[in-house]
């Protein structure tokens, strides 16, 4: 193995075995659990649960999650892009505005659609 490798090697060795070294002492010096009854239930709030935990959801709000995802990942790409907009010049708001388009043509389709509507 190349000589330059040891570093990335040691490096990999140290961050898989700090997690389990220290959950491993944790699990040594943390007091006993003697939870019981209303402890442990979800909330502790004094107000009984209405139901059980594995509630349905629509997909609509799926659906809304996504959309969400997607725009915030559309963020990040806007981010560094706005950093270096001086530097960029006119291709750089020109490639922006084509990538602002294509989100923008997606985003009428499924209002189109009717995936945002909540009725």
């Amino acid at each position: 193995m190349p000589r330059q490798y040891i570093p990335i090697m040691i490096y990999a060795v140290l961050a898989a075995a700090f997690p389990a070294a220290s959950l491993a002492v944790f699990k040594l010096i943390r007091p006993d659990s003697r939870a019981d009854g209303a402890k442990l239930e979800p909330y502790e709030c004094g107000v009984p649960a209405e139901s059980g935990s594995r509630g349905r959801y629509s997909v609509r709000f799926y659906i809304i999650a996504i959309l969400f995802v997607i725009f915030d990942v559309e963020i990040t790409f806007l981010f560094p892009w706005a950093i270096r907009y001086s530097f960029l010049g006119t291709y750089g708001l020109f490639t922006m505005l084509v990538f602002l388009g294509i989100l923008i043509v997606g985003y009428v389709w499924l209002f189109r659609k009717g995936a945002l509507d909540w009725e």
